[in-house]
């Protein structure tokens, strides 16, 4: 048994997938089963970039996936999108987690930004805008990053972002760093999170802005080494803003609106999840195949008659099952201006997700034995990719168990 016979995450009949859903799900299983699967440990272990993963996603039109249909794009709303990263995420954790930050910039300024407030001069603004940044990436085949880090608590968003922006003639001079900026130096353009100083000079989160930066722009710079413990192909080195100039075309969303989204429209945090889903969904088919002596090029016997590994391949697939049903619903729910028991939920799913995985592929590892521990078997890898998880804002785990602490005991506008 191999790749090509895995079956979906989520049964298409049993989840009630869309048309839409099964046909980019499957679109994306294809080609991690014939291409990204075979790729991914060489890009792990030179923590290179899957510059072919992107060309194949380039040629399979998934770079528009959430490109809105009148744009020339695919259309894909927020669960299409994650059912869709998930098949990703299953065949290569860095592929995944770096096209999530190039589909970013189209689920925010689109399906988010269509729900936002906005006046008919900010909407018309807005819509020709996109439409120029949308044309890049359907016409010119153009990644999008999104770099979001600054290592101090912006991220989390309990701060307004350091990196700034000073008004000059119709665009802004940029001036900062994004540390973890997954695609440093693989992106044609990134989508810069910054704050727009008041007129007393001081920062606010609300004047956050959204702006595209070339990534020829003069004063851009990509720094710094690439060795880390996993998700080694997102390659997220060190971007430097100095002096860059952008003009008022390269708004991704009208000033202030990103700090609108960030509040009403929160389960965009949650986009890394997906990515960690399909890991975990990784770690599980290849326990099974493994212990059942299907695993091309294994050595020894088929191992499923051991009632210990039996029992083990029990508490994984009750982990799996209960991680993808929670997660199925929160993303099913996901909208502007969720209420108190949804955001509990979401901020559960994002914590299930991103711990389960990781507990999943340690379990795989003891399951499976010292033969799981060599670097030609992707065990190894699909516990270190999955260990980064619980770590990345602005939901890690510690965040999201505070929030659920908190809003479980105090009802809104409650303290002591």
């Amino acid at each position: 048994m191999s790749n090509a016979d895995d079956a979906p995450i989520f049964d298409a009949e049993a989840f009630r997938l869309t048309a839409q859903e099964r046909e980019l799900t499957a679109r994306a299983r294809e080609l991690g089963q014939t291409r990204f699967a075979a790729r991914a440990g060489i890009f792990d272990r030179e923590a290179r970039f899957p510059t072919e993963n992107y060309a194949d996603l380039r040629e399979a039109g998934l770079l528009g996936v959430c490109v809105p249909a009148a744009y020339g794009g695919l259309g894909a709303d927020y669960r299409a999108y994650a059912l869709t990263a998930a098949e990703i995420g299953r065949y290569c954790g860095a592929t995944a987690l770096t096209f999530n930050m190039h589909v970013c910039s189209c689920l925010w300024t689109g399906p988010l930004a269509d729900t936002l407030d906005m006046t008919d001069a900010e909407r018309a603004a807005h819509e020709q805008r996109r439409a120029k940044h949308y044309a890049r990436i359907v016409d010119d085949g153009a990644v999008y990053a999104q770099p979001f880090s600054e290592g101090g608590s912006a991220a989390a968003g309990a701060v307004p972002f350091a990196t700034t922006a000073v008004r000059e003639g119709a665009g802004w001079r940029l001036n900062g760093r994004k540390i973890f900026a997954s695609l440093a130096g693989h992106a044609d353009y990134y989508g810069i999170l910054c704050t727009e100083a008041d007129a007393a000079g001081q920062l606010a989160r609300r004047n956050t802005l959204y702006v595209a930066v070339p990534a020829s722009a003069p004063g851009l710079r990509v720094e710094g080494d690439w060795d880390p413990l996993g998700m080694r192909g997102t390659v997220s080195r060190t971007l430097v803003l100095e002096d860059v100039v952008v003009g008022a075309e390269e708004a991704l969303m009208p000033a202030g609106f990103y700090y609108q989204g960030a509040v009403r429209w929160p389960h965009m945090f949650l986009t890394l999840t997906p990515t960690y889903l399909g890991i975990a969904q990784a770690a599980y088919d290849f326990t099974v195949r493994y212990l059942r002596g299907e695993v091309p090029g294994q050595k020894g016997d088929k191992r499923r008659d051991n009632a210990v590994k039996q029992h083990n391949v029990a508490q994984m697939r009750l982990m799996l099952e209960q991680t993808k049903c929670l997660w199925f619903q929160v993303v099913s729910e996901a909208r502007v201006d969720p209420g108190r028991e949804m955001m509990l939920r979401a901020w559960a799913a994002q914590y299930s997700v991103m711990e389960n995985a990781n507990e999943m592929t340690q379990l795989a590892i003891r399951t499976c034995g010292g033969q799981s521990m060599l670097k030609s078997l992707p065990l190894e890898r699909l516990y270190r990719d999955s260990r980064c998880g619980s770590l990345m804002l602005p939901w890690n785990a510690d965040i999201c168990l505070e929030r659920i602490g908190h809003d479980a005991l105090y009802l809104p506008g409650e303290n002591d």
